[in-house]
């Protein structure tokens, strides 16, 4: 069994935080049976640049950068980098997961990168690609849950509920609540179900 995966967004909005806890999760369920790796990469900037993770896990998995056509999720934080990663990355048989806010990167800001694209082309473009593109507003359900920084916990709750992870909802669950702040552990599991609520919406509408 291998799974690759890509956590897309840009800085600040806690796609390395996902990544990292996607891994925890997976070696804390198997108890050392897989390996996991991250690899990260940076745009220009931290805050406001693109920042993409990479997660493979598996049981003889040792590189953390997945190969062309090899991820089975793409979970992006904001539709433009999700569009730039999963047209080399995702595989023909993987899932998009979409947050449809959009944020201009600093490379679209500064006039490096084409016009930002209409949301109903990046949605198609990827769609031409892989399995099936679940799109919504993530960001509103994180401020439905009391806080918009819980970005992370709705899109990590809706990559769960897709059935692409090698554990269950009980461990995520420990490993979210040991990597936020206690003050936020109730907004998180609240956006973590709102993500899983609007995954299954979306599937079961489609």
């Amino acid at each position: 069994m291998e799974r690759n995966y890509i956590v897309a967004g840009i800085g600040g909005q806690g796609s390395i935080k996902i990544s990292h806890m996607i891994a925890e999760a997976a070696i804390r369920e198997h108890g050392g049976k897989y390996n996991a790796r991250v690899g990260e990469t940076f745009g220009a900037a931290q805050r406001g640049g693109a920042v993409a993770s990479h997660v493979r896990i598996g049981e003889q998995v040792y590189a953390p950068l997945l190969g062309k056509g090899t991820a089975d999720l793409i979970l992006a934080l904001e539709p433009l980098e999700g569009l730039r990663l999963g047209v080399p990355y995702l595989a023909e048989d993987g899932i998009v997961i979409l947050n449809t806010v959009k944020q201009d990167p600093v490379d679209v800001k500064i006039g490096g990168a084409l016009k930002y694209p209409e949301m109903e082309d990046i949605i198609a473009a990827l769609e031409s690609i892989g399995k099936m593109v679940v799109a919504f507003d993530a960001s509103e359900l994180a401020a439905r849950a009391g806080n918009a920084k819980v970005l992370s916990a709705v899109m990590l709750g809706a990559a769960f509920a897709s059935g692409v992870f090698p554990f269950g909802e009980e461990t995520i669950l420990e490993v979210l609540k040991e990597n936020v702040p206690a003050s936020s552990i109730e907004s998180n599991l609240e956006a973590f179900r709102l993500g899983k609520e609007a995954y299954q919406t979306a599937v079961a509408t489609a």
